[in-house]
């Protein structure tokens, strides 16, 4: 961040920073502006807008900071400000901890983020997902201490009887809500973080599980740590948790200390607090009478900040009062006695280790959902069995050679389509990914090679079963091990390509539209509507982009490499098989169709290697 501390000097806290505070974050000239652009009498203007304005405060130590306000005040903006999740030069202002400055990469290993959207895996039961979350960020240890220090989580979580219960989601029955976000906590906390940020803990859950997650919230501040949250509407029994607020407006701070000091700011104000009202409910219910009037909430963040008292809206006449700082409101936080600098390795864990953990997960979630497998090896072995009693001993004739023509660009299109109900499974993996690498749990190279080598043997099965079956019914030529081979390829590229698809879309609907359109060019262009040489000039590179091409021109080559006879044409003359790829513009040299492997398993790493360059630079999960 860049410091602008000189905009700021003369910056007065309505509720100065008690002198007994002697550790946590401090803040000051927080200011986050960004473009925006709107049309004005026909015309398209751009205007920057900030969504923070010089806010300045703190969250002490070992206390929870509620960061609070109407829809639109800025809170989740603060609050991924604090933990440098803003990817923008136009975020401004200075950050620190005990004292000492933050860089980006200290807080990403010594803080958590909570998301509003709990990211985990549905069939690993909780006690798995903890010892996952362990053994990425407790690095070496013993396993012995790993699952000591996840039981004693597990009970200050309050989720001893919901140890082996999974997670759940929609179609798989688990653990409440109020479990499952206190599961998310529990993963993000399980390296003990200095500092903790949660965006709306509370959010979809009902009163007593929000009253349940924040509690245990309380809980893990006072074993030391800094926790700010930002909640909407909190019950006046969740409030009585809460050491410290901050509430805002429009970007602006409203107000900032002890929930015990707001009634006190509203007298000041002028506005006492009606008798059996809740103060923080009624404190933001004045702001939203000036954020609807034509004062806006300027004057009471002018208020916050100088003690200027704010006009009424109403035209009564008022009077101007200030409050004072003390001095030793001002004085800095002192400064720790930690070292930021040596922070240790980035990652806990070698990257075989994470690999190894990354693949045992990925294995048991298969294990789990055998249904996501089964499916597709249901529908090659159906298909292939179909394919086997249609297509049997095909005839020596025109026919039989159109049969067998129609029966490879059919085992193509089935192959490439296999994989893409595999979409919503890797999207979804893709939000757990970004959770946790957020703050290095394990490498994205890692994660990569990790996916790629679990569905090696599963792709295997798939390949090896079609090809049992149609193989000999079909009385196919050339070498078996050649057609499973390429068959095999072909899946792997097709993985490869519908993960790296997967990890570029926002959802699984775009995904389905991006992998269907990309199927339909790549069947128009393989080779089996126009051969290569009838292509268009300008539409050859569509022929070899299309990974269709080569494990169609691959059967081909394998079938028909050879002087045998398949049929007769119209004149009586025997076609052999080197007729045919000569009639369709293929290569008839042996070594050619060894290159279309080579070349279907280039494109495998091209997706994989476009995959990895994704997660690694594209998934920040930060505002931009």
């Amino acid at each position: 961040m860049d410091n602008h501390e000189d905009d700021c000097r003369d910056i007065v806290i309505d509720v100065p920073k008690p002198s007994s505070v002697t550790g946590g974050l401090e803040f000051s000239c927080l200011t986050y502006t960004v473009t925006k652009k709107q049309k004005i009498e026909g015309k398209w203007t751009s205007q920057e807008v900030d969504l923070l304005h010089r806010i300045t405060g703190y969250a002490p130590k070992g206390s929870v900071t509620a960061v609070m306000g109407p829809s639109g005040a800025g809170k989740s903006t603060l609050l991924d400000g604090l933990a440098e999740r803003i990817a923008s030069d136009k975020f401004r202002g200075r950050v620190s901890l005990n004292g000492g400055e933050m860089s980006p990469s200290f807080i990403k290993r010594t803080s958590a983020y909570i998301m509003q959207d709990d990211s985990l895996f549905p069939m690993l039961t909780v006690h798995e997902t903890l010892m996952s979350a362990a053994d990425f960020r407790l690095g070496p240890i013993a396993q012995a201490d790993k699952n000591e220090h996840v039981e004693k989580l597990i009970e200050q979580l309050g989720l001893s009887t919901t140890r082996n219960t999974y997670i759940g989601d929609k179609g798989t029955q688990g653990v409440s809500g109020g479990e499952r976000r206190r599961v998310s906590i529990g993963v993000d906390i399980i390296h003990g973080p200095t500092l903790l940020f949660l965006d709306e803990p509370t959010s979809g859950l009902d009163s007593t599980n929000a009253y349940s997650v924040i509690e245990k919230v309380h809980d893990i501040a006072r074993s030391g740590s800094t926790v700010i949250l930002t909640i909407h509407q909190p019950s006046s029994r969740i409030q009585t948790l809460f050491d410290h607020l901050i509430i805002l407006a429009r970007g602006k701070l409203m107000f900032q200390g002890s929930p015990k000091d707001v009634t006190h700011h509203l007298g000041r104000m002028g506005r006492n607090v009606p008798k059996g009202d809740n103060s923080i409910e009624y404190l933001i219910d004045v702001i939203q009478e000036y954020d609807q009037s034509a004062l806006g909430v300027e004057a009471l963040a002018d208020f916050a900040l100088t003690g200027k008292k704010p006009p009424p809206i109403s035209d009564e006449e008022v009077t101007i009062s200030t409050v004072q700082p003390t001095s030793e409101g001002d004085k800095p936080l002192p400064p720790s006695t930690g070292d930021y600098h040596h922070l240790g390795p980035k990652f806990c864990n070698s990257f075989f280790t994470e690999t190894w953990v990354l693949m045992r997960r990925n294995f048991t979630n298969i294990r789990r959902t055998p249904e996501l497998f089964l499916s597709r090896q249901m529908v090659l072995t159906v298909m292939g069995f179909m394919m086997a009693t249609m297509f049997c001993n095909p005839k020596a004739n025109l026919q039989g050679i159109t049969d067998r023509l129609s029966f490879f660009i059919f085992t193509v299109c089935l192959f490439f389509f296999s994989s893409n109900d595999a979409v919503p499974a890797f999207i979804q993996e893709r939000y757990v990914f970004i959770r946790e690498s957020s703050h290095n749990a394990y490498r994205a190279s890692s994660y990569a090679i990790a996916g790629l080598i679990t569905y090696l043997p599963f792709l295997a099965i798939q390949a090896a079963t079609y090809a049992v079956i149609v193989w000999w019914a079909l009385d196919l030529q050339g070498p078996f091990l050649y057609f499973l081979l390429i068959l095999y390829v072909s899946l792997l590229s097709t993985n490869s390509f519908v993960v790296f698809v997967s990890s570029v879309v926002p959802n699984y609907i775009l995904g389905y539209a991006a992998v269907i359109a990309f199927t339909a060019l790549f069947f128009l262009f393989c080779g089996y509507f126009l051969n290569s040489k009838d292509i268009p000039q300008y539409w050859k590179w569509m022929n070899y982009m299309s990974t269709m091409t080569y494990p169609y021109e691959g059967l081909l080559m394998n079938q028909f490499q050879n002087d045998d006879v398949f049929g007769q044409d119209t004149s009586g003359r025997n076609i052999t098989g080197t007729d045919i790829l000569d009639g369709l513009n293929i290569n008839t040299e042996e070594s050619h169709k060894w290159m279309h492997v080579l070349i279907l398993f280039g494109w495998a790493v091209i997706y994989r290697v476009l995959f990895y360059l994704v997660l690694r630079f594209g998934s920040k999960n930060q505002r931009t």
